[in-house]
């Protein structure tokens, strides 16, 4: 059993204020969406009932069938949420060129900054084709591995990365390659997940089905060669390529509504939705192909969790990292 990481220091928390007033109804247990892409292409694998990527099969753990695409934008919805409405954080001013999108997903983060920067050629790069085929003149994507060697000859304004935890083996590496590939005073994002579940208050029991779902799936990526505590390490990685004027941001991201805090609340609602939506494409794999376990075993306890992420008295958060970094001029 991999041992339970530590909780993040203090100083780099932010205390979210517990909502005590049980007659608030603004939100409850799920939050409407609605789809606006659909899945573009081919080539697929099937495996205990879910779809995956073909293309370097078995490299990404997660599936791209409907059901994950649906919970991938509803991430983006997430993540524009925690930057109040914004795409990006680094200053690309007003007319960049060109961007990259690593992890592109859906495509739905690259149409958008295509949209706002119509001056700008958007590329997005994704193990899976999923991207819809109607898009804005100024994107395109890419299905690649951006672990690969890149053999861009035009160098971008902004690579921009996302929700890439437990997905990338060498995370120097590929820091650096966004460094070779970014014009002189062109800028570096990464957006990323700290997956150290805790609460402030202590309301989150050690022996709860939550904590050992996480320490199973920090054991199965261990064993795969994939971290799971990407967000308190982009930092000093972006640091050390050489990046200047580097610049760190840690968000609070609750699961569930008992935030008091609107803001928190909402961003809250739609954590909960996610997280208990993506249980099963999040586990299936690793938990089946990586632990043994059988897709049975594995449901039965993914419902236990499931339970656990409804209950308001248990306050559970993750931190959710932003770096930004300039190449040297």
């Amino acid at each position: 059993m991999a041992e339970e990481p530590p909780t993040p220091a203090a100083a780099t928390v932010q205390a979210v204020e517990v909502d005590t007033d049980e007659a608030d109804s603004s939100y409850g247990d799920e939050v409407s969406y609605t789809t606006s892409l659909s899945s573009g292409i081919r080539n697929h694998t099937y495996e205990n009932g879910r779809r995956y990527h073909a293309f370097r099969a078995g490299s990404y753990y997660a599936p791209n069938d409907e059901a994950e695409n649906d919970r991938l934008d509803m991430h983006h919805h997430l993540a524009t949420l925690l930057l109040k409405g914004k795409l990006h954080v680094a200053p690309i001013g007003t007319n960049p060129q060109r961007i990259l999108d690593l992890g592109c997903g859906t495509g739905i983060w690259a149409i958008d900054i295509g949209d706002e920067y119509p001056s700008a050629q958007v590329v997005g790069v994704d193990l899976s084709p999923t991207q819809p085929s109607m898009v804005p003149p100024n994107v395109q994507f890419e299905v690649d591995d951006v672990e690969g060697e890149w053999t861009y000859n035009t160098p971008f304004d902004l690579i921009h990365s996302r929700f890439m935890v437990a997905s990338i083996k060498n995370w120097p590496k590929l820091v650096n390659q966004v460094y070779t590939h970014l014009k002189p005073g062109g800028w570096c994002e990464f957006k990323d997940w700290d997956f150290t579940l805790h609460s402030v208050d202590n309301s989150l029991p050690p022996d709860s089905h939550l904590i050992k779902h996480h320490q199973l799936l920090y054991q199965a990526l261990g064993k795969i060669g994939l971290d799971w505590d990407t967000g308190r390490n982009l930092k000093r990685w972006v640091e050390e390529a050489g990046f200047e004027n580097v610049e760190e941001q840690v968000l609070v991201v609750p699961i569930g509504t008992w935030p008091k805090d609107k803001h928190y609340k909402e961003i809250g609602a739609w954590h909960y939705v996610i997280k208990s939506e993506g249980l099963e494409a999040i586990s299936l794999r690793l938990f089946t192909n990586v632990l043994g376990w059988t897709p049975e075993e594995v449901l039965v306890f993914l419902a236990k969790v499931r339970a656990e992420l409804k209950d308001k008295n248990i306050h559970a958060q993750y931190n959710y990292t932003v770096v930004i970094g300039q190449k040297k001029q």
